[in-house]
């Protein structure tokens, strides 16, 4: 597969960004659950599936997986649901893209097409990054269910509405300012 320049500047971008909030310990707010830390160091590689495509998301979820080691140094828990992140971003965006596009033509910021279509990819995005680790994390008998559902509800939700609104809110601002790929 050839990449275009655009995805080698965003995922270059986005990759950068992602070695900050990992390096610096910015991208893992510290949360006294069995986690012990939410994150958000999953919105670039929304971002990057939004943008970009599966691919470009997949390279950059690896680095977040890769980041989550020192958290649970299983990669056979942290590396497969960061991968699928950028895939389920990019479904989601494109999918109510098409949809919003037809029955929301006229609206405006978040509401408008591509608000409601980043608000969807963000929700996805974290969907698969929250249900993905966890249900990895209780087959491989690190926690149990019930600690998988209090993780959920406790950091699952609020990085579900926070991502929601970061990613929508970027979605209205930078994609009208990016030139158009033909």
């Amino acid at each position: 597969m050839k990449l275009s320049t655009r995805q080698i500047v965003i995922s270059g971008l986005l990759t950068a960004l992602t070695v900050v909030l990992g390096v610096t310990g910015w991208g893992f707010i510290p949360m006294p659950t069995p986690a012990g830390a939410a994150t958000i160091m999953h919105i670039p590689v929304i971002l990057a599936g939004m943008l970009e495509g599966p691919v470009v998301g997949g390279f950059v979820g690896l680095l977040f997986g890769l980041f989550s080691l020192r958290f649970l140094p299983d990669p056979l828990v942290v590396i497969p649901a960061r991968l699928v992140i950028g895939l389920f971003a990019w479904l989601a965006f494109h999918g109510v893209s098409l949809l919003a596009r037809r029955f929301f033509p006229a609206g405006r910021g978040l509401l408008g097409s591509l608000g409601l279509a980043g608000i969807a990819a963000g929700v996805a995005g974290t969907m698969a990054n929250t249900i993905g680790t966890l249900v990895l994390a209780v087959l491989r008998g690190y926690i149990t269910e019930g600690a998988a559902w209090t993780i959920a509800l406790a950091q699952g939700v609020p990085e579900l509405i926070l991502a929601g609104f970061v990613v929508g809110s970027l979605a209205v601002v930078l994609i009208p300012r990016l030139p158009r790929v033909r």
